[in-house]
């Protein structure tokens, strides 16, 4: 997939209500599950499809012009689909909000994480990522 580019703060600015892209698809295996599970606990999963959001990101869209991007956090956080061995995933995104802060920006950026195949996504979270110039 052809990843977004914002080549500064300003289109960064321009860029909210707008879908950035869809990431590759990732096949979700039965040793990602297990050892996500082991590491964290979660056997249901859900937040190994919240986890992933910050993989697909990066491979979406890329801020140029900031001398520094932070995960700032995250917003709502919805849970959908679960995700099971053999299907697979990928993230859209689409930027909800660009809030001022002193010496950037702060962007709210809504992930979908897909499940090929499925009715509801495997999650949605609003991606929170300061930007400073």
């Amino acid at each position: 997939m052809a990843q977004t580019v914002l080549d500064s703060l300003d289109e960064v600015r321009s860029a909210v209500g707008r879908h950035l892209g869809t990431s590759d698809w990732l096949a979700i295996t039965r040793d990602r599950l297990d050892r996500f599970a082991a590491a964290t606990g979660d056997r249901d999963h859900g937040y190994l499809a919240l986890a992933l959001t910050n993989l697909f990101l990066p491979e979406i869209v890329e801020v140029r012009g900031a001398t520094v991007g932070v995960n700032y956090g995250t917003g709502n956080v919805r849970f959908g689909a679960p995700l099971l061995a053999g299907c697979r995933v990928r993230g859209t995104a689409e930027l909800v909000a660009c809030d001022e802060i002193p010496g950037g920006v702060q962007t709210t950026i809504r992930i979908t994480v897909e499940v090929d195949g499925a009715d509801h996504p495997a999650c949605a979270v609003d991606s929170l990522s300061r930007w400073l110039a």
